[in-house]
């Protein structure tokens, strides 16, 4: 059995992340909403390196 952990303590990277990569998780968060919605199976990893193409550029 795995010890209990407060949502804060999972939430505690992405809180702790910079804007640049907050922005990130929310982008690929948001996109795979959408495609967990659509029930979508296609690959989504040309999205996601998109994604993190765009903000590094």
């Amino acid at each position: 059995m795995l010890p209990e952990q407060n949502i804060d303590d999972v939430q505690e990277p992405i809180t702790s992340a910079s804007p640049e990569v907050r922005q990130i998780i929310e982008r690929v968060w948001y996109l795979e909403k959408s495609r967990l919605d659509k029930k979508s199976n296609s690959p989504i990893n040309d999205d996601i390196l998109a994604i993190v193409k765009e903000a590094v550029q």
